[in-house]
């Protein structure tokens, strides 16, 4: 006998028992002549009521208490999973960010670690040509010639060790190293072919017979018109001339 059978039995008993009861006891107040036949029609009312509600009817109200049930617990346990998807991207795209910012200051800090390094590098350089090129003009004692070696060794003293090569191409094209070169047609002089040679007195007032006088206004006019002996040389290969 199923759950619904065994209530619908209990319940027709009930109901059994109270209209048996209710008739005799309306056969009892008939006797003593009492109000209590009312309260008995009453209760057998009740009874008949009760008897009449079909077995069909409360397995159907149970069923949708327990769907709505269901759905309320489906739709409790999708909101979970909903907030629980949702903090998982904000967790994962917080992440994200960090490691960008991260990245991104990394870079930044080798970026700037190897500018540092290049600019040490350049100084680096910058002092050792200037130890290496830091004589003048006047820190030689003149004498009454010089020869091409001499005046190479002055050059070497006097011209940045980085522009060495590109200054003695120059002087090697225009006068050879000789000090006192003049060119019979133009009047160009001395180790650059100055034109006129008496440009050269900026440089000291010895500039026909001192080559250091000579190299130091050769380089200052190379750094001043070309940035460097090797800009000079540079444009001498492309026209020939300086």
């Amino acid at each position: 006998m199923s759950r619904i059978s065994v209530r619908g039995f209990a319940v027709a008993s009930a109901t059994a028992v109270t209209s048996v009861g209710a008739v005799v006891g309306v056969a009892t107040g008939a006797e003593k002549g009492d109000d209590s036949t009312a309260n008995v029609e009453a209760a057998a009312a009740d009874a008949t009521l009760l008897a009449d509600v079909p077995a069909g009817a409360t397995a159907q109200v149970q069923t949708a208490s327990l769907t709505e049930q269901a759905d309320a617990q489906a739709d409790a346990a999708h909101t979970d999973a909903r907030k629980a998807a949702e903090e998982a991207a904000r967790k994962s795209a917080a992440k994200a960010a960090e490691e960008k910012k991260e990245a991104a200051e990394l870079k930044a800090a080798e970026e700037a670690a190897e500018k540092e390094r290049e600019a040490a590098e350049a100084a680096s350089r910058s002092a050792a040509e200037s130890e290496s090129a830091s004589a003048d003009a006047g820190d030689f004692a003149p004498q009454s010639s010089y020869s091409v070696a001499d005046v190479q060794a002055m050059a070497r003293q006097m011209v940045p060790a980085d522009q060495y090569q590109c200054f003695s191409n120059i002087v090697d094209h225009e006068s050879g190293w000789d000090y006192t070169a003049t060119n019979p047609s133009s009047g160009a002089y001395g180790l650059m072919q100055a034109l006129p040679g008496d440009k050269m007195a900026s440089a000291g007032a010895d500039w026909q017979t001192n080559p250091a006088t000579q190299i130091e206004w050769g380089l200052n006019y190379m750094n001043d018109r070309y940035g460097s002996p090797c800009g000079g040389w540079e444009f001498w290969q492309a026209n020939g001339w300086y």
